[in-house]
């Protein structure tokens, strides 16, 4: 070990020994000056901005006021109460408290429901009256927002109206503390040129625009690139309006951070660098994987961490709390603890080159690798001082990590929901473990928790579950009546009760929205898998339970009729509709399907077949009848960013292979996927189509099916799809309601003939897993 290591670990234990004597006892005054950094007139002016926007012709009737001094000190507080002849005032200790007072009024004076399926917001004519006024105090100092995958999986392509509405959204909702990592590659781009790496050497090292989030965690580089130089300019410009917002809101941005990956050009100019070359994640090739990481017992480490975000800084300022992860679903060179604690304080130690005011916002996703024990996590958290860190205890519904990590020794957390992997759109929730869970953390011995947040891969799914959680983050226990509580959920999603929908929420609740079995990763049809003898479809619940929600559904629409015009309804509809047909394609086609090839019966293998390419037909055709559910959206998206022709071909492709191909060979295949319109019967279809007739072919000529001989079939089919140009609709087509009305006439009785029970197993299976990923890192897969 050189003697600067020595040094800093030295230095480390005396630390360590100091602060662990004590950590129960800190309140976290460290974290005093992570505040709103502007005015509280201009957080009032920004909250009557998003009303204006909301409400138009309403917006008058509204009055807002920020003042901390209605709360305790760092717990956001809000107030709300008639105030006149029929005007409503809200009053919050930040702009973010006093917008939440409005959206709670909105929701449960008001019964209306703004999400990122639709808006319900039929208000009524004579405001609700609200005296006295009433006050509420969220336990939580942060509600944190964001996995550092969502950049990648759901924002790559928002522009800033966009943006702008994402952010009224937050301040609804209470967040107060979300990333914001736009233009990070324009900053970068400055310092290396400035270094003397070339431009080529840079467009090496960039990840493509939907895979940015994979080549900043030091897991690939270059792939899908090169990154124009108008995606720099325009993340630049994105990113200082989506700061300003945030803090005329009083939201606290967290800002990007060096986290040690290089280019490898960066031996060029450093040759006695410690410069780590890494091993391939996701099966990538040598020309996307093996990422350079620079060790942070270097110095040049900290010198260029503190180049980076002088200069992220100086063009953004700053809110002073930082994110970068070093070990994302990777292990760290040696398990030794001096080492551990010396690598996380120089990360932390790079930052205050910049910032002498900094925290190191940590995901706590790497802790889910087996690499870590109780002993190497107490090393590494530790290797920062108390109240400098923030740990995200990401996946804390299912596998929370701070209780064998003894509430991180003192580092406060933030107990988080991860819920969705890849942005995929499968009905999924563990609410039973979301409703406790924040309770458990704060009554946990000795707890340092801080906060509560919501950090999936993917947004733009399961809407119900995230409502839920941001209300959690104003809870201080947990929520007594379900039933009462979905109940009201659909009443404001809908504006107006039924029987049928109220029922229908009422078995979604105690059925798909309640895993309890630890399984994670649920939401993979057998439909959108790479089609094999051995698909298990994840189910972890009765499936008929969904079939008999969805006949509520649309026994709902002959109640009120008005639900069939009902934005949301429209939406969940289509949802539960995508949801039986998916388990359906397995439980009443699929297993069939292999019957009858196992008993050589080819014109069973013709027949089932068609069933179930029929069924993928009638997936797509109720899937584009809704915008929200629609390919040619997300591919529009894409190419509105670019400036010529190339630019366009480049954005289309990143965005295709994303959502199929995830990577050059099928790295990640299919781990990305959507059940959109347009997607189904193009890519998915073709994919079952080969299939069927492989078996078919197979059965008929007496032979063995050869899965290789089809797997090299069905690439050649799913390669020349991202490269397809076919112009897939923008628009929703047919009604959704009278589709999915002939859908449950249609797939009912064929349903109510099975018997057998569907379910899988409590293991997820190996074909389950993401290429190249065994075990315990399919549980921390990005």
């Amino acid at each position: 070990m050189s003697t600067s290591a020595t040094f800093i670990c030295a230095v480390f234990l005396i630390i360590f020994v100091a602060v662990e004597q004590t950590y129960a006892t800190i309140d976290f005054k460290t974290l005093d000056h992570l505040k709103p950094s502007v005015s509280n007139e201009t957080q009032a002016q920004a909250v009557k901005g998003l009303i204006q926007r909301l409400l138009p012709a309403r917006a008058s009737q509204f009055h807002v006021v920020v003042d901390k001094s209605i709360g305790p000190p760092n717990l956001d507080t809000f107030e709300v109460e008639t105030t006149g002849s029929n005007e409503v005032t809200f009053t919050g200790t930040t702009g973010v408290a006093a917008a939440s007072a409005f959206y709670h009024y909105l929701s449960t004076y008001c019964h209306c429901h703004v999400s990122w399926s639709g808006d319900q917001l039929d208000v009524p004519s004579q405001l609700p009256v609200v005296k006295p006024k009433i006050q509420v105090t969220s336990p939580n100092r942060f509600r944190y927002y964001q996995n550092v995958c969502t950049v990648s999986y759901s924002f790559v392509w928002w522009d800033w109206s966009r943006w702008e509405r994402e952010i009224d959204w937050m301040a609804m909702n209470g967040i107060n503390l979300p990333l914001a990592f736009n233009g990070q590659e324009a900053i970068w781009q400055r310092v290396y040129l400035q270094m003397g790496l070339t431009q080529q050497e840079l467009d090496q090292f960039f990840g493509g625009p939907a895979f940015l989030a994979w080549a900043r965690m030091g897991n690939l580089r270059g792939w899908g690139g090169p990154l124009p130089q108008s995606w720099h300019d325009y993340q630049l410009q994105l990113q200082h309006k989506i700061l300003k917002r945030m803090r005329e809101f009083g939201i606290i941005p967290v800002l990007p951070a060096f986290g040690g990956f290089v280019p490898g050009a960066f031996t060029r100019l450093y040759p006695e660098a410690h410069v780590t070359r890494l091993g391939a994640w996701g099966h990538f090739n040598k020309t996307y994987c093996c990422s350079y990481l620079l060790s942070p017992l270097d110095p040049l480490f900290t010198n260029i961490s503190k180049t980076f975000l002088s200069e992220y800084i100086k063009e953004f300022g700053t809110d002073h709390i930082y994110n970068t992860d070093t070990f994302n679903e990777m292990s760290p060179p040696s398990k030794d603890p001096e080492y551990l604690a010396a690598a996380s304080k120089a990360v932390h130690d790079g930052m205050l080159g910049a910032d002498k005011d900094a925290v190191w916002l940590m995901q706590g996703w790497l802790f889910q690798n087996g690499f870590w024990g109780t002993t190497e996590i107490k090393s590494y958290v530790l290797g920062v001082p108390l109240g400098k860190m923030i740990v995200l205890d990401l996946f804390a519904e299912v596998r929370p990590v701070y209780q064998k990590a003894n509430s991180f020794f003192g580092q406060p957390f933030i107990w988080c929901m991860l819920h969705n992997f890849g942005g995929n759109l499968g009905m999924y929730g563990a609410i039973d473990s979301v409703n406790k869970g924040p309770e458990e953390g704060r009554a946990f011995p000795n707890s340092s928790m801080v906060g509560t947040g919501l950090t999936p891969e993917g947004i733009n799914q399961n809407y119900v579950m995230y409502d839920f959680m941001n209300k959690m983050g104003w809870r201080n226990q947990s929520v007594p009546d379900l039933q009462i509580w979905f109940k009201n959920y659909s009443h404001g999603r809908y504006g107006s009760s039924s029987h049928g929908s109220e029922r229908a929420w009422d078995i979604l609740k105690g059925s798909v929205y309640n895993s309890t079995d630890g399984h994670k990763d649920h939401c993979k049809g057998i439909v959108i898998k790479k089609p094999s003898l051995k698909l298990d479809p994840s189910l972890w619940y009765d499936w008929k339970d969904v079939v008999e929600a969805w006949g509520n559904f649309l026994n709902a629409t002959k109640e009120k009729v008005s639900l069939q015009n009902s934005e949301t309804f429209r939406y969940d509809l289509i949802d539960v509709t995508r949801q039986v047909l998916q388990d359906c394609a397995y439980c009443a086609f699929y297993k069939k399907l292999l019957k009858h090839w196992s008993d050589r019966d080819a014109e069973g293998v013709r027949q089932e077949g068609d069933n179930l390419l029929q069924l993928i037909d009638d997936m797509d055709l109720i899937l584009s009848s809704n915008e929200h559910y629609l390919l040619g959206k997300w591919i529009k998206s894409a190419q509105a960013l670019a400036t010529n022709q190339t630019e366009m071909d480049l954005y289309e492709y990143n965005a295709k292979n994303q959502i199929t191909l995830w990577g050059p060979d099928g790295n990640i295949l299919d781990y990305g996927n959507k059940m959109w319109g347009g997607l189904m019967k193009s890519y998915y279809k073709s994919r079952w189509q080969l299939f069927v007739d492989s078996l078919y072919n197979s059965t008929v000529e007496h032979r063995k099916f050869n899965q290789d001989a089809f797997n090299n079939a069905v690439f050649k089919i799913e390669s020349a799809w991202t490269f397809d140009k076919t112009v897939y609709p923008v628009v929703p087509k047919g009604d959704p309601v009278g589709i999915s009305q002939q859908l449950f006439q249609k797939y009912k009785p064929i349903i109510d003939k099975v018997t057998e029970d569907c379910r899988s197993g409590h293991s997820v299976r190996s074909e389950d897993k993401p290429s190249g990923l065994s075990g315990e890192d399919f549980m921390t897969r990005s």
